[in-house]
């Protein structure tokens, strides 16, 4: 099942007291980015982030869901309808995040 754009909508209100909250659209789902770097996405309706250590720490309740079969486990959130958890969580884990690999030439 796809994501909806409204969920999205939801979401990116959610996080509009940080700037640099991007998006792309990827096979129905969404990827999200903070401040230029994958922070989770939104996958089946529902916002994932990477299980880096400052998110399992700074979330109160820590679910492992695959966000499509064949990848990584990420983690639910669950609070989206807290924003200041969301932006808190966000700008927790911003440092951890590795940042984008230069595409090598071939």
């Amino acid at each position: 099942m796809a994501s909806s754009k409204e969920y999205l909508e939801f979401i990116l209100e959610q996080l509009s007291k940080i700037e640099e909250v991007t998006y792309r659209a990827m096979m129905g789902e969404f990827i999200i980015y903070y401040r230029g770097k994958i922070i989770g996405g939104i996958y089946d309706d529902r916002l994932l982030v990477k299980p880096v250590k400052s998110a399992i720490s700074y979330m109160p309740k820590v679910l492992y869901e695959l966000p499509y079969k064949g990848a990584k486990e990420m983690l639910l959130v669950d609070e989206v309808d807290n924003k200041e958890f969301l932006v808190g969580l966000f700008n927790a884990i911003y440092e951890e995040l590795p940042t984008k690999n230069p595409k090598k030439k071939v």
